[in-house]
């Protein structure tokens, strides 16, 4: 599955679109168009968050490789919600975007690999095998062991899907577990060397189909994993909303500009709130975000050609 990715980004950009929409997002003639026709209801909320995402994936579907899905921001809104999610993500199938679910599981045995089947695999029903959910990537937690992402690396052999694990997160409090030392190295670094020895069976080209994540905001410690995990594809989440430039996403790219990809969310779907993009308008919220991708990728590509 790496592979299809890596052909789509050469054809585009190395820009993950993060839909992770929140109702403060979607201008509010989307939202009240969607309660009058559903009033002010979960329907109703799910509503407006299923036209404002489709509105956005036409707009940049040709300027992306791929987007990928908070399944928070959508289970927040109960059953409306995770039927706005499926739809989203067969929507973008649609339209040639691979995608990211970004649901972060994590268990032990038999759950995992209902996790694992629920969104990367399949699930029997009498005679039919049915895709519940059908991302082409998850990110997952690895902090319960090797029990706990196996069942995923089954599944992603099988069905040619991919994964991302956690391995240095962007958010300010990540360091009070994941930067601890044990026999004096970082617990990132020996998670790192894990993915490594994990994704070596499961290699699709150059790269593995078991990918990390790795956070932007910290670029020292996205170095020392690029070395660490050579053949390892990197989810770069951090730019933009978060304080991260194209310069700071260098170190995460291999010698030949490849090897990661960079994920920004509100700052792409929100972008027709900033000043940047304010002559825009509420009413073409979606022109913002194509433009902020535009611009994201500029940075990206004049990043890279520093190298």
């Amino acid at each position: 599955m790496i592979a299809a990715l890596m052909e789509r980004i050469e054809a585009t950009s190395p820009i993950v679109v993060g839909l992770d929409p929140k109702l403060e997002y979607i201008p509010e003639a989307v939202r009240q168009e969607a309660y009058e026709a559903c009033g002010m209801t979960l329907e109703g909320a799910a509503k407006a968050l299923a036209v404002f995402n489709r509105r956005i994936v036409d707009a940049v579907a040709d300027l992306v490789p791929a987007v990928k899905l908070q399944s928070a921001m959508y289970e927040l809104y109960g059953l409306p919600g995770l039927t706005v999610f499926k739809e989203t993500i067969d929507y973008c199938h649609e339209k040639g975007l691979a995608v990211i679910g970004d649901v972060k599981r994590g268990d032990i045995g038999s759950t995992s690999a209902a996790y694992a089947e629920a969104h990367l695999g399949t699930v029997q029903v009498g005679e039919a095998c049915l895709a519940p959910f059908g991302e082409d990537f998850a990110t997952v937690n690895p902090y319960l062991g090797s029990d706990g992402i196996r069942p995923f690396i089954e599944v992603c052999r099988r069905e040619h899907k991919g994964i991302f694990v956690l391995v240095k997160t962007s958010n300010p409090s990540s360091g009070e577990f994941q930067d601890r030392l044990i026999d004096g190295r970082p617990l990132y670094e020996w998670v790192g060397a894990q993915v490594d020895e994990w994704g070596r069976d499961c290699m699709d080209g150059d790269y593995s189909d078991v990918g990390a994540v790795v956070g932007a905001t910290y670029p020292e410690m996205g170095r020392v994993l690029r070395g660490q995990m050579p053949h390892t594809f990197i989810l770069v989440p951090g730019y933009g909303a978060q304080g991260a430039t194209g310069r700071d996403l260098k170190p995460f790219f291999d010698k030949d500009g490849r090897g990661a990809i960079v994920n920004s969310s509100r700052g792409i779907i929100a972008a027709w709130k900033q000043e940047a993009y304010a002559g825009v308008g509420a009413e073409h919220f979606e022109e913002a975000s194509r433009l902020a991708v535009q611009a994201m990728a500029k940075d990206l590509r004049e990043a890279l050609e520093e190298r």
